[in-house]
């Protein structure tokens, strides 16, 4: 009679840096498998011990014997489960590699380095790790396992050694950072992977936020046809069990739990809250605080914020001028009301009209300009700086992707906060989540998302005074960073007024040097501001006048 294995796909939020806290969390969790799952053995994601990506952090040699110690705590007190985690290594002469080690019976039985290193968008795993070269294939209980790390599964050659070694079943280690699409693109890649070696691949992901990137989980494991037939859950931790079977002459990954995937608004969400949620406590911060406009923005970022963290732990300020209109007072209020925040009131034009009789005498001879704006921006930003100073709490800025790629802010002024989760929001689609959000309890007032957008730092304000509308301003912008396309190739593509489009594509590239001192948010798209996208602030190249 063929024998059952339970492999449980380890989706755990590890914190970076924090050696210690996650060995426990991968014991804690290895044992709740056993208790739950009566698990064989236990795959966990990719770099498990130290978080993912580490970064600089890998150039600490003391990083590296507080994974020693780790492997051989982990070693110690685990030892009725196979554990498959993944680690740092630094050799004696000081070559580092991604590893992922198989623990059987309280030791490391064989190991595995990862061979295919990305060195493209968000990863420059080159800057720090050594390639393998070698396939890892252990058999336990009549099965062959072959170890992948995350890239491996993209490239056809760790695989296929892997299946020339023996392997009847491929177990990939992943800490795949979320985009849109990203989940699809898995999915994918790795049933083009099955079709070519004919094996089963059990596809196991990291869940939580780090920094700017977020990690979606949606472990699942494929059949050696290519169908997934098990899934686990998006941006939640768990422990989601795989039954395999060993036949004559092949291993059968037996149906199991399937998740139901997230769509679209719901996905971004989701990643949205993650974020906001992993960056305040990982960071130790006592709660956030936001400027309320009565804007879809700073409406849609409070939604998020109470989702992440509850509505005692979120304070909202509105900071009125005589250029704010009574209906964005009315609007803010109501969705303060309506999601139970702390929410008060501070009008600046007392502060302004002291700032103002402060430089009268340098400004004499001046017109007005959008000097008196930005300084309304930043009376704003120094309260709310100044109540974070007082209490703790974290201040989120609001600016959306749109607005910070033509800089659309101001710097030390709206510009201002720790974190800002619609970083890499557009405006369109800021409008989309705004609607998602009231499909789940309705908070943000109908006129917030219905109104034309304005920052109300001049009487009858709107941003289509100086923007073309948003569903144009985000084609040119998605068409001009994410996919480098000239502005030529944009009116090919669009129809578009050259000459706007210029226009719109020199103000994003002029403006790299607000977005360098941006805050960081939320990675949601293949290419984002920041550790995507890097361009010089200092440049004088053109491809078009």
């Amino acid at each position: 009679m063929s024998e059952q294995l339970t492999i449980i796909m380890a989706q755990i939020n590890p914190i970076v840096g924090d050696v210690e806290g996650n060995t426990a969390l991968i014991i804690e969790s290895a044992k709740q498998a056993k208790m739950e799952h009566q698990a064989d053995i236990v795959v966990f994601p990719e770099m498990t011990l130290t978080g993912y990506p580490p970064e600089d952090l890998l150039f600490r040699e003391a990083l590296y014997q507080q994974v020693e110690s780790a492997l051989s705590i982990i070693c110690e007190q685990v030892t009725d489960t196979v554990l498959v985690i993944g680690y740092p290594m630094m050799d004696e002469l000081g070559d580092r590699f991604n590893m992922a080690a198989w623990i059987e019976e309280g030791q490391i039985q064989a190991s595995y380095i990862k061979q295919n290193l990305p060195n493209y968008s968000v990863f420059d795993e080159k800057r720090y790790f050594s390639s393998g070269q070698q396939p890892c294939v252990v058999e336990y209980k009549g099965v062959k396992f072959g170890l992948l790390i995350c890239e491996d599964i993209w490239k056809l050659s760790p695989a296929d050694q892997s299946v020339k070694a023996g392997a009847d079943i491929l177990l990939n280690l992943n800490a795949s950072p979320f985009s849109q699409e990203k989940h699809q693109d898995r999915i994918r890649v790795v049933k083009r992977r099955v079709e070519e070696v004919k094996r089963p691949v059990i596809y196991v992901n990291q869940v939580g936020g780090q920094d700017e990137l977020m990690f979606d989980g949606g472990s699942f494991a494929t059949c050696a046809e290519g169908e997934v037939q098990v899934q686990g859950s998006e941006f939640k931790t768990d422990l989601v069990p795989v039954k395999i079977l060993k036949q004559a002459d092949a291993v059968v990954v037996l149906p199991g739990e399937k998740a139901d995937l997230l769509h679209d608004e719901a996905r971004v969400y989701e990643a949205l809250v993650m974020g906001v949620k992993d960056y305040v406590q990982k960071n130790g911060f006592k709660g956030v605080l936001l400027g309320l406009s009565g804007g879809i923005d700073s409406a849609l970022t409070l939604a998020i914020a109470v989702d992440a963290l509850g509505a005692e732990q979120v304070e909202a300020v509105m900071m009125p001028f005589k250029y704010t209109a009574d209906i964005s007072i009315e609007d803010a209020e109501k969705e303060a009301q309506a999601l139970g925040v702390y929410y008060h009131s501070v009008p600046i034009e007392p502060i302004y009209d002291a700032y103002e009789s402060a430089l009268s005498r340098r400004f004499e001879g001046y017109e007005e300009d959008v000097t008196e704006e930005n300084m309304q921006a930043r009376i704003r930003g120094v309260l709310l700086m100044s109540i974070s100073n007082k209490t703790g709490k974290l201040v989120l800025a609001t600016s959306n992707k749109s607005e910070v790629a033509v800089g659309y802010s101001t710097l030390y002024g709206d510009m201002v906060g720790g974190f800002s989760p619609l970083k890499d929001v557009p405006k369109t689609l800021v409008y989309r989540l705004a609607e998602y959000r009231n499909t789940i309890s309705s908070v943000i007032p109908e006129r917030v998302i219905t109104r034309a957008p304005s920052a109300e730092l001049r009487p009858d304000q709107k941003d289509q005074d100086s923007l073309p509308d948003y569903d144009v301003l985000d084609n040119i912008i998605k068409a001009f960073v994410k996919e480098d396309k000239s502005p030529t190739q944009i009116v090919d593509e669009f129809g578009y007024d050259k000459q706007e489009v210029l226009r719109i594509t020199k103000m994003v590239s002029r403006n790299e040097y607000k977005r360098r001192q941006a805050a960081p948010g939320v990675k949601i798209s293949p290419r984002a501001f920041g550790r995507d996208r890097r361009y010089p602030i200092t440049s004088r190249y053109a491809e078009e006048q």
